[in-house]
């Protein structure tokens, strides 16, 4: 069963998002939106780095060739970006999002199988509905698939690929979709809708066995449903604004969890990175662009 989460970093990120795990490099990485930083844990040996960027990263995915990530920049941009030892590289712009919206900025984005975006967008502001879920393919078509979003969050893949989540935290809805083979998307409906009990629904990540891992904004847990909805169990945090969680390990059996401080600066372990044993296994993390053969 679940054991308590435990600390791993104190990195205190004012906005921890977007864990990602990296099996070539053997680490977790991770945002902080806010402190406009990215943050590095090794796992093999424990080594910790991060790096400071001038245009926030709000989110980064690995590139299917090898070289470096795929970022979302907080001014909508999606760029590569190479991290060096010291310095973080900002390379080619694949995708330029929403430039009409200067009051928007990018928040979450996750690859599937086929090396497809989906990028999420909302108010800065968190007040309209004015983010929308975009879908980038490998040639750098940019496709907008939904809108309405006042904060769109924590887009997840079942393990088929078939059925895609994503929620608007401010209406603490998780929503389903068909995805087609073409990619669109299909057959929208409300999957779990948090009480004002649970807080919000912030990222989330599927496992092997198809449940949905959802970390609670101000809920301060992150909790397991099962592909129907119900809620199967949840795991404690000692920071109240979980933000996103990620498989990770060889056996994909470690879930690593990311957290806020913005706002919480009562709280010791708020912006920490938590582990966690979740009893299943997870996912692999996607990549951008053609799928390796």
């Amino acid at each position: 069963m679940p054991q308590e989460a435990r600390c791993v970093w104190q990195a205190r990120a004012l906005l921890g998002e977007g864990p990602l795990w990296s099996p070539r490099q053997e680490a977790v990485w991770f945002v902080d939106i806010r402190g406009s930083r990215i943050l590095r844990h090794g796992l093999a040996d424990g080594a910790q780095a991060e790096w400071a960027l001038d245009d926030a990263a709000c989110w980064l995915v690995e590139s299917a060739d090898g070289d470096g990530f795929v970022a979302g920049l907080r001014s909508r941009r999606v760029v590569r970006l190479r991290l060096e030892p010291g310095r973080a590289v900002v390379g080619d712009e694949l995708a330029r999002i929403e430039p009409e919206r200067p009051g928007n900025r990018l928040n979450d984005a996750k690859a599937d199988a086929q090396g497809r975006l989906w990028v999420g967008s909302m108010d800065d502001a968190e007040e309209a509905p004015a983010g929308s879920l975009y879908r980038i393919d490998g040639d750098g078509t940019v496709t907008r698939v939904d809108e309405g979003y006042t904060v769109a969050n924590g887009p997840a893949l079942a393990p088929d690929g078939r059925i895609l989540y994503h929620t608007d935290s401010a209406a603490r809805t998780v929503y389903a979709f068909d995805v087609g083979d073409d990619g669109g998307l299909s057959g929208k409906r409300v999957h779990i809708r948090f009480a004002e009990a649970d807080g919000y629904p912030d990222g989330m990540t599927c496992d092997a066995e198809g449940g949905l891992w959802i970390a609670h904004w101000d809920g301060g847990r992150v909790s397991r449903f099962h592909p129907d909805g119900r809620l199967d169990r949840a795991i404690p945090l000692p920071a109240s604004r979980v933000t996103s969680c990620v498989f990770a390990g060889r056996d994909l059996d470690r879930l690593f969890v990311t957290t806020a401080a913005h706002g919480r600066p009562e709280e010791p372990l708020a912006g920490a990175l938590f582990e966690c044993d979740p009893g299943v296994r997870g996912l692999p993390c996607g990549r951008f662009g053609a799928p390796p053969l």
